[in-house]
């Protein structure tokens, strides 16, 4: 099997190969000793030669997501369940009548027969009970060879057994085989195709799960561009801010040689104005 990943096909590959039940029939030879050994090559691109044109990826192909992997994967799962639920369902073969008919046979009534009857119908009831297979040959030998007791359809049908005897009861244990393995890779499937039907029904709660985190993110997207406008603003009044106490902060380094300047004219000033107070004073006495 081979798949050509290329830009145009960014998907994972085939989703099956072949069908399990055909990968653990052991006609097949596909395991072997219960290990099944897969092999995988890889081929990467050549390196171009000198004047070769490389060929570009085409423009404006929208990359697959994963959720579109998830959805194109789970509508062929889909596609398989609902045509497994169509289609009809298989049975078994008329096997189990053709040896209903071997129990139907009547009780003989002769005594030397008697024994060997009896030991035959407790064989058919289940002949594959353990050393089931010894007695009925025991009883089909002393049948073969009775001249009495048995009707004529009898003495053919136990004449054709006891010549066929071993490829008769050969083919009872291999269909009794057969017909277990039928029932165990038919659990098998049943069991594959409840496990696909409950995986698609999760997948479906996921997909509500999505939503639900969608409109989750699309109001948490709204609720962070409204903390991004406020923080934006605080951000520009804090700028303000500084730009107005590094005003602040010149004006005050200004005003503090202005202060400076003012308090050495108010200094000069108060001495004028003590010896004028002083002179004053001394005139007033001298002529007051």
């Amino acid at each position: 099997t081979e798949h050509d990943f290329t830009a145009r096909e960014s998907d994972w590959g085939f989703t099956s190969f072949i069908p399990l039940s055909e990968l653990h029939d052991s006609r097949n030879g596909y395991l072997v000793n219960n290990t099944l050994t897969v092999v995988a090559e890889i081929l990467g691109p050549q390196h171009p030669a000198e004047n070769t044109q490389v060929a570009e990826p085409p423009a404006n192909v929208p990359q697959a997501t994963p959720i579109d992997t998830f959805n194109t994967y789970f509508t062929n799962l889909e596609e398989i369940i609902n045509a497994a639920q169509s289609s009809p369902a298989r049975g078994g073969s008329n096997a189990n009548n053709q040896r209903g008919a071997l129990l139907t046979s009547g009780a003989p009534t002769l005594d030397e027969v008697e024994k060997a009857k009896l030991s035959l119908k407790e064989c058919l009831s289940d002949i594959f009970k353990l050393n089931v297979k010894d007695r009925l040959a025991e009883a089909m030998s002393t049948l073969s060879i009775a001249k009495s007791g048995l009707s004529l359809d009898q003495q053919k049908s136990v004449k054709v057994f006891w010549a066929n005897f071993d490829e008769f009861t050969s083919d009872f244990l291999t269909f009794e085989q057969d017909n277990a393995e039928f029932e165990l890779q038919k659990l098998l499937k049943d069991q594959m195709f409840a496990t696909m039907k409950k995986n698609h029904e999760t997948h479906i709660l996921y997909k509500q799960l999505l939503g639900d985190l969608t409109k989750e993110e699309e109001e948490l997207n709204k609720k962070l561009e409204e903390v991004k406008s406020r923080r934006e603003k605080l951000i520009s009044d804090w700028e303000i801010l500084m730009v107005e106490s590094e005003e602040a902060k010149s004006g005050h380094k200004g005003q503090e040689k202005k202060v400076a300047e003012a308090e050495e004219k108010k200094r000069i000033a108060e001495e004028r104005m003590s010896r004028s107070t002083a002179a004053w004073s001394n005139l007033k006495m001298l002529f007051g």
